[in-house]
């Protein structure tokens, strides 16, 4: 289940998902239950779980196959490069990062247009 935590729910359930697959109870070749499934597995949306799993393929965790599904990839072929993953962190953060901004500049927006009878200097 995602928490209200200030942390993206989608970012949550790629660390759970990321652990299940490093922990091993996710094991290699093993098939992602499907999207409908894990978004009411952690109570989210279809288009958060997406997210979640578009990041565990731009680690090279997971692999999709058409028709079929999203399966753990084995060790041997993830990407050893410890640069994919330090990428895929940055990307995700950005990701956050523009998500909070888009709130900030609505909040924004919204507490100006309260106030009419103000007037910028």
């Amino acid at each position: 289940m995602v928490k209200n935590t200030g942390r993206p729910g989608y970012l949550q359930i790629a660390d759970d998902l990321r652990a299940q697959i490093n922990g091993g109870s996710l094991a290699p070749g093993t098939p992602l239950p499907s999207t409908a499934q894990l978004a009411e597995q952690y109570d989210a949306s279809l288009s958060v779980v997406k997210m979640a799993v578009g990041i565990l393929r731009n680690e090279g965790l997971v692999i999709g196959q058409q028709g079929k599904g999203v399966f753990v990839r084995d060790a041997e072929e993830r990407p050893a490069d410890d640069q994919q993953a330090d990428v895929a962190e940055l990307r995700a953060a950005v990701r956050d990062l523009s998500v909070r901004l888009a709130k900030v500049e609505e909040q924004l927006a919204t507490s100006t247009s309260r106030r009419p009878g103000r007037s910028s200097r």
